[in-house]
């Protein structure tokens, strides 16, 4: 049985304690909610924080409220809700397709934004890790998906990211200093170890949405979007492919695109070929197959996760097509 590491529990009375926890304890401290990445990682050993401050009792954290989503709010109660299927559509699927009932009943969407990154060298007991001298993420020095790698190629597998990525989502992010407000595609950077553009004294706290799915807004009307998946079964697994679009149209034609890719890279990938092939069309063949062909030239998986890396690469290309296809004006 693999047990937790002895560890320091706090639990602050609001969000503004909890950041002044942060900055006190130091580096050396993490922040849980619902705990379903978290725990199995301190339990093989690959994070080992001191002190854990815990969120999940916080409601300021909570709610969803408009175009507002608090990020301890929980995953099967974002699923529940008849407004985010209706308005996010992209969103919600992410959201559903996320683990299982009842780790989606533990976790929660801030949780899954800043998900731990992954890879077939790195996700395993700590002996199995001690046996191949470890890796560049956790106690090691060699990336063994790419020995002369320099950086860790550990990949975003988290469903959310790409989705809040692809709909100009934006982050909240609080400290003891203050607060600032970033894109979700800002947030991430493509680098396994230091994945988020995030200081460890700061805590995210909001996610603000786009207008609902029909709302007119400066880049004309949005179609709240898709989020398709791969994965070997079709409950439990971590994507191994995301595919998520967004479109803003004008009447038919696309006025603006956003397109991005998941678990092919250590942040989520926008395909910017892609939406190019398909701003200013309105979705005909020609313009969907030159995007589809954009974003299998764009994917490039490693072989650090499920399924031949070949395999997932066209299916970059098939996911991007099938996207589009749904989101075609009728």
């Amino acid at each position: 049985m693999m047990r937790l590491p002895k560890f320091k529990y706090l639990r602050p009375k609001n969000v503004a304690e909890a950041c002044r926890m942060l900055a006190g304890e130091g580096p050396t401290t993490a922040v849980v909610a619902g705990g379903t990445d978290l725990y199995p990682n301190m339990k093989r050993r690959h994070q080992m924080p001191k002190t854990l401050i815990g969120l999940r009792h916080l409601p300021e954290l909570k709610g969803f409220d408009g175009d507002r989503v608090g990020a301890g709010e929980f995953l099967s109660d974002l699923e529940r809700s008849p407004r985010l299927r209706a308005a996010y559509p992209g969103l919600w699927t992410a959201v559903h397709s996320i683990s299982t009932p009842v780790l989606r009943n533990m976790g929660t969407i801030g949780g899954n934004v800043c998900l731990d990154t992954r890879c077939t060298y790195y996700n395993q007991n700590y002996e199995w890790r001690r046996g191949i001298n470890f890796c560049m993420k956790c106690d090691g020095t060699t990336c063994w998906v790419a020995p002369s790698s320099d950086l860790c190629l550990a990949i975003n597998s988290s469903d959310t990211a790409p989705v809040l990525c692809a709909m100009k989502a934006r982050f909240r992010l609080l400290s003891a200093e203050g607060e600032r407000v970033v894109e979700a595609k800002e947030f991430y950077q493509k680098d396994g170890i230091r994945y988020l553009r995030k200081r460890p004294d700061e805590l995210l706290t909001d996610i603000f949405l786009p207008p609902a799915d029909g709302a007119s807004t400066t880049l004309g009307l949005l179609r709240a979007g898709t989020y398709l998946k791969l994965r070997r079964r079709g409950a439990f697994d971590f994507p191994v492919l995301g595919a998520a679009v967004c479109l803003w149209f004008d009447g038919r034609t696309v006025r603006e695109a956003q397109i991005f890719l998941n678990a092919v890279s250590m942040s989520p990938l926008e395909v910017t070929e892609a939406q190019n092939a398909v701003i200013g069309s309105d979705l005909n063949d020609d313009a969907v197959s030159r995007a589809a062909e954009a974003a299998f030239v764009a994917a490039k998986p490693m072989d650090n996760a499920d399924f031949h890396l070949h395999w997932r690469k066209e299916m970059a290309r098939q996911f991007v097509r099938k996207a589009l296809a749904e989101l075609r004006p009728r």
